[in-house]
């Protein structure tokens, strides 16, 4: 079963994750087929925009604890290939000569927070939680809490997001330059879609010249997050790590059961 599924129409393709029974969890999977997906994007000229969107009740909630739990015997091996294919799907979503626009709901957790910073026009539900959870798993920040939600909305905001476990709720978001707007969620792929049909109706070059620009110097985002998939591989290999995983999974019962 793919894990992401593409859908096209007028110039736009919108790009679904679809593992809805674990809330969009991360896995080495997942984000393959994500990658695939980008990749093939990417050189299509009939592509002009892509949208960015989930499946199930929340966007993501991250990498996938049970799968971290189950891993336990390989468990630096694990999270070297999960952060690193998750760090070029970032990268990825950045290197696209189409613009990207997330439609964004429910939960965000973990490192799949950078699937939506990513993105170069963020929209919201209501409803939606951006949640760092590190400081309750024990592991380091990784998918771009650093390099890139310290960059766009501040160190000390986000510095309160990590240190103290602190949510972020969608108008809040949108304060810190994290999203561009709430839209009420019976409008939010309705708004998303037709941002990216417009964005697709201008010229491609413009629209390639301006992504370039807006986010600058890639390769020193490239080694902010390769600097944070160091520090997550040396804390996930110290024992302490297991004993995280496990009381994250006792104490959070809301957190889905594994597929």
């Amino acid at each position: 079963m793919r894990l992401v599924q593409v859908e096209r129409a007028e110039g736009v393709a919108r790009v679904v994750l679809c593992r809805p029974g674990m809330h969009n969890a991360l896995v080495p999977e997942l984000l393959d087929h994500l990658l695939e997906e980008l990749a093939q994007l990417g050189t299509d000229p009939a592509c002009r925009a892509v949208l960015l969107a989930a499946e199930g009740p929340a966007f993501s909630i991250g990498g996938d604890m049970h799968r971290f739990q189950r891993e336990r015997a390989a468990l630096q091996e694990y999270s070297a290939g999960l952060v690193g294919r998750l760090n070029q799907a970032i990268l990825a979503l950045i290197d696209l000569p189409q613009p990207v626009v997330a439609a964004v709901h429910g939960l965000v957790s973990g490192g799949s927070i950078g699937l939506v910073l990513a993105a170069d026009l963020v929209y919201l539900a209501p409803q939606v939680v951006f949640k760092a959870h590190y400081a309750t798993a024990g592991f380091a920040p990784d998918g771009g809490w650093t390099a890139l939600a310290g960059r766009i909305a501040g160190v000390h905001r986000a510095a309160a997001a990590l240190l103290l476990n602190r949510s972020i709720r969608a108008e809040e978001a949108v304060a810190w330059g994290l999203a561009n707007e709430v839209v009420a969620p019976e409008h939010l792929q309705q708004t998303a879609a037709a941002a990216a049909r417009r964005m697709a109706d201008y010229p491609a070059g413009t629209m390639r010249a301006a992504k370039r620009l807006l986010w600058g110097e890639r390769a020193q985002l490239a080694a902010d997050l390769e600097a944070e998939r160091q520090r997550f591989l040396e804390l996930i290999a110290q024992p302490a790590a297991l004993l995280g995983v496990d009381a994250f999974l006792r104490d959070f019962s809301e957190y889905p059961a594994s597929d």
